[in-house]
């Protein structure tokens, strides 16, 4: 009977628990010229949060990464950009940090090889932080070209 019990609790609880997804990210994408496209990635980050740079020091925050699949079929040009962030001391971890509150803008800027090309896609690495936690987040992304 006590077992009946703890499976109830158990299934009760894992029923009820939500999963916490604080970031959610669109993606658009600007052309350029024939060969050429910006795409843009934004990120729409609830009240309470908030999303750490591409450009972190080793012992901060994990930094934003964006992870393209290799594909012959273009060639990114330059580093990804971001918009301005609040550049702040936190003492979690003794140091200056860059953050996003409410949305972040990244943006990369591409080169076509093969016009046939539909889509670009991969993974967007991220930590995200409010007063009390932080979590580690994956998403993947795609632009339509």
């Amino acid at each position: 009977m006590k077992n009946i019990f703890i499976l109830l609790f158990l299934t009760s609880t894992i029923s009820f628990s939500q999963i916490v997804e604080p970031v959610k990210w669109k993606t658009s994408v600007e052309k350029i010229s024939n060969s050429e496209y910006m795409l843009i990635a934004k990120a729409h980050i609830e009240s309470g949060y908030h999303l750490y740079s591409l450009n972190t020091k080793e012992g901060g925050p994990l930094p934003t990464v964006f992870i393209f699949n290799k594909n012959d079929n273009y060639e990114l040009i330059g580093d990804m950009e971001e918009g301005k962030g609040h550049k702040v001391f936190e003492p979690a971890f003794n140091m200056n940090v860059t953050y996003f509150n409410n949305q972040a803008l990244f943006k990369q800027k591409i080169k076509l090889k093969n016009k046939n090309i539909n889509k670009i896609s991969g993974e967007i690495e991220y930590m995200t932080c409010n007063n009390s936690s932080c979590m580690q987040g994956y998403d993947d992304f795609e632009f339509n070209i």
